[in-house]
């Protein structure tokens, strides 16, 4: 549900020219022990009053990422998870608190089967289309959703995922990375955190594309798009903005890479930097007029 008419009575605002907003959760909006400051709230809810549209975009599965999107207060609209790969909807009388708008799901063996030669020693998970994650080997309490089995390695292989995790901590994240390189991956798309992590999505599915489809239902111009991350898996999204006349910010604390994608970089989580780029808003919107 976007915001109807009844809302914007309740806010007594205009949103004739309304923009859409996309903020990523981890190391973003909340810091690495899952604190969520005070005037990051504040400032998301102000600007969301003024009648613009604030979109989490996460690697998070729906279950993981909807208490963050309720605790910022975001009480309706969508939620792009998974990487682009799910889309829920925000509704309080379901069951979980959303319900599922899209999931884009592919076939995981070919991919899988790759990288188990060539990391044998990794930890595996598949996400289901359900938002289930499957997984062979222990990852980090947070990591995974809420509902996970745990199940043998030839079992992940079956069935249709939205997203293939691969986590080998053992590894220095170059050598991971020129494994990555070496696999190829041409079939799939896919994000390195900032570790030895990797999200594998269906082929061109990513954050970018999930916003653009809320973009165009919102009708929101291009050139009116805010996004704001710290990982890898945030640059289609930053580079999806920059394309349009938009703007990026990078966390500070955030990769190098990251920040080069980025058209500005603001303060780290822990300097509330989400806050200060939505503080700015009003002087962002005048310097693009």
């Amino acid at each position: 549900m976007e915001l109807n008419s009844s809302q914007l009575r309740r806010t007594n605002l205009s949103i004739e020219n309304p923009w859409l907003i996309a903020i990523d959760i981890d190391g973003t909006l909340v810091h690495d022990d899952g604190f969520l400051s005070p005037v990051v709230i504040r400032e998301v809810q102000r600007v969301r009053e003024l009648g613009h549209h604030v979109i989490v975009a996460t690697g998070r599965a729906a279950a993981n990422a909807i208490p963050v999107v309720k605790d910022v207060g975001i009480e309706y609209g969508h939620v792009v998870c998974s990487n682009g790969a799910v889309t829920v909807e925000v509704d309080s009388s379901a069951r979980e608190g959303y319900v599922v708008r899209e999931v884009i799901g592919f076939d995981p063996q070919p991919v899988l089967s790759q990288l188990i030669e060539k990391l044998p020693e990794a930890h595996f998970a598949v996400e289901d289309i359900d938002g289930t994650y499957r997984f062979h080997k222990p990852f980090p309490a947070y990591a995974l959703g809420s509902k996970n089995v745990e199940t043998p390695l030839d079992q992940l292989m079956h069935g249709e995922v939205s997203r293939v995790v691969v986590l080998s901590p053992e590894q220095d994240v170059n050598d991971f990375l020129a494994v990555v390189e070496e696999v190829g991956l041409h079939s799939v798309s896919y994000a390195i955190g900032y570790t030895a992590w990797l999200d594998i999505s269906p082929q061109g599915v990513s954050k970018a594309s999930a916003l653009e489809q809320r973009r165009k239902a919102l009708n929101v111009p291009m050139d009116q798009v805010i996004c704001i991350g710290d990982g890898r898996n945030d640059i289609s999204m930053f580079e999806w903005a920059n394309s349009g006349g938009g703007y990026s910010f990078a966390m500070g604390q955030g990769p190098d890479e990251v920040k080069a994608a980025a058209t500005m970089v603001t303060s780290s989580v822990e300097e509330d930097g989400v806050a200060k780029v939505l503080s700015g808003l009003e002087g962002i919107i005048y310097s693009h007029n």
